[in-house]
């Protein structure tokens, strides 16, 4: 079987391209650039922390050193502070939302670099610009052009190849949306500020601004003290000079903490514009496209990186099984119809939240409440809740499983990427799930109090363990039996199965063999998928 060809080298492409290894699938990344990721201390990337985990999990290394989880968020308006979020020891604040993680955007793709370094299932090829694409009905031929132009053959194809994506335009697939929906002045220093690894949005400072800039500056801390700040422009195309932008960091940095003459060091500045836009397409028979060659978002500290990791995590199982056991076109049409569709909501509500906090004066200043329900939205944008915020679920996904009489509640909705509880594997150790993940499995989670007290060989062939176990054996593709001690709202002898990319697809009260196979089947796309757990194992 041909590779799959990935075009673009950037942090969506190597992710999806080591998600697939992990899988035991080959592929080609094709790397426009000589291979060397030029450092902007200013571009940088705000990940939620089950993308962040999922970057870690491929890449095997830790990025919290490189980057900063911060350890809260807080919003002003004015001198008065509005809002505040501290997300705790454990990570999470008192609505469970973790700590994201703020990280310069060249430290992560170098990590995702090295690490396809290291992945022999990975060819990268530098120097190569595609420039045509050739489909037929066994495999995809694309063509690059630079110093090692060449033909490539693959089974399928995905365009990471960005904004201006190569493979989205040779596959004429529409990309309509609005241009620069909001435009920010952004410098990276480094400089001390008042709690230094907390973030926060500063809405009308009292200070006198400043030339082109708008009220409102969002400051991101980095580690070893530097910072990202972004100041809000108003709308038109206002030239930012290098004396404007100065000017503003020295108001900025006296107004937060007293100083006439604050001391920093400018390391990167630059004008990043906010695009929203949506293909029209995200599957064109072989050839799919993810990340910014999708969609284009950003307001509201949406981050267009964050969903398009979630991309590449949805397309890589999918095409995994295709490419171990024939396509599947419910199963490859699937990456369209559930991705499309979250992003699409990520989309409306953001367009729908814009004219009303950017809209000014009027009316709306009057309403009692206002100010605090806008300072509310902000917040779920940037610290990860709600409509602006918060992961998408696959609830309608066409892979959604038919409702059980066996189904229960659980604090997970159906669809939602499942808590990472600690587990015991079949090899009888203790792992967090979501190590689990992405290793082209299912995983059927059996919550069984007590269970770490014991040790498995004395409960692994005792009460609902051996019947729970054929179950699991007679599924139509290859699954992973785990034990949990508890489960969020999960009752004792709850049955969790879990897709490849850690969302939920159903939770059963206790041994249902056929409601368990049905959900699988169904999560494969339908009774069409013949992988047999013998195929499977000849992995």
């Amino acid at each position: 079987m041909d590779p799959v060809i990935v075009v673009g080298a950037g942090p969506v492409g190597l992710t999806l391209a080591l998600a697939l290894a992990r899988q035991e699938v080959p592929s080609v990344v094709l790397d426009e650039t000589p291979g060397r990721e030029t450092p902007r201390a200013a571009r940088t990337v705000v990940l939620r922390e089950d993308t962040a985990a999922l970057v870690e999990r491929l890449a095997g290394v830790a990025l919290g050193p490189a980057g900063l989880r911060w350890a809260g968020w807080r919003l002003l308006r004015r001198k008065q502070v509005t809002g505040e979020v501290a997300f705790g020891d454990t990570g999470t604040t008192g609505d469970g939302v973790p700590a994201p993680l703020h990280i310069a955007q060249h430290v992560l793709t170098g990590a995702l670099r090295a690490a396809v370094a290291r992945e022999p299932l990975v060819e990268l090829a530098t120097d190569s610009r595609l420039d045509t694409i050739e489909q037929e009905a066994a495999g995809v031929t694309a063509h690059t052009r630079g110093p090692n132009g060449t033909w490539w053959r693959g089974g399928y194809l995905v365009g990471c190849d960005g904004p201006r994506s190569t493979v989205r335009k040779l596959q004429d697939i529409r990309f309509p949306g609005r241009t620069a929906v909001e435009r920010h002045a952004v410098a990276a220093l480094r400089t001390e500020l008042p709690r230094p690894e907390e973030a926060f949005l500063h809405r009308s400072p009292p200070w006198r601004t400043t030339g082109p800039f708008a009220g409102e500056i969002t400051a991101r801390p980095l580690p070893d003290g530097v910072w990202r700040l972004d100041w809000l422009l108003p709308p038109g195309k206002d030239l930012v000079t290098p004396e404007l932008l100065v000017s503003r960091i020295r108001e900025t940095l006296t107004g937060w903490t007293g100083e006439s003459s604050p001391s920093y060091e400018l390391l990167d500045a630059g004008v990043h514009t906010v695009h929203h836009r949506l293909a029209r397409r995200w599957r064109a028979g072989r050839v799919f496209v993810a990340g910014d060659a999708a969609h284009l978002l950003g307001a509201f500290g949406t981050h267009g990186l964050d969903e398009g990791l979630r991309d590449a995590d949805n397309l890589a199982w999918k095409l995994a099984t295709a490419w171990h056991h024939g396509p599947h076109e419910a199963l490859l049409d699937s990456y369209q119809a559930e991705r499309r569709a979250i992003v699409a909501a990520r989309l409306r509500a953001a367009d729908q939240v814009l004219p009303v906090l950017r809209g000014g004066g009027g009316l709306r200043s009057y309403v009692p409440g206002a100010a605090r329900a806008h300072d509310a939205m902000l917040t779920d944008g940037h610290v990860g809740r709600g409509a602006l915020g918060t992961p998408g679920a696959y609830g309608d996904s066409p892979l959604a499983s038919p409702g059980f009489d066996s189904e229960v509640p659980v604090d997970t909705p159906v669809g939602a990427p499942v808590a990472d509880v600690v587990v015991t594997a079949e090899d009888g150790s203790f792992v967090p799930l979501r190590e689990r993940l992405g290793r082209g499995a299912l995983l059927v989670v059996l919550v069984a109090p007590g269970s770490m007290v014991w040790e498995r060989r004395h409960w692994v062939g005792a009460g609902i363990m051996p019947r729970l176990a054929a179950a699991v054996t007679a599924l139509p593709h290859r699954a992973e039996l785990l034990v949990a001690e508890s489960y969020p709202g999960a009752a004792p002898h709850t049955v969790l199965l879990v897709r490849p990319d850690g969302h939920l697809v159903t939770a059963l009260g206790g041994v249902r063999p056929a409601d368990l196979y049905t959900a699988a089947e169904a999560t494969l796309g339908g009774p069409g998928h013949t992988a047999t757990r013998a195929e499977a194992g000849a992995r």
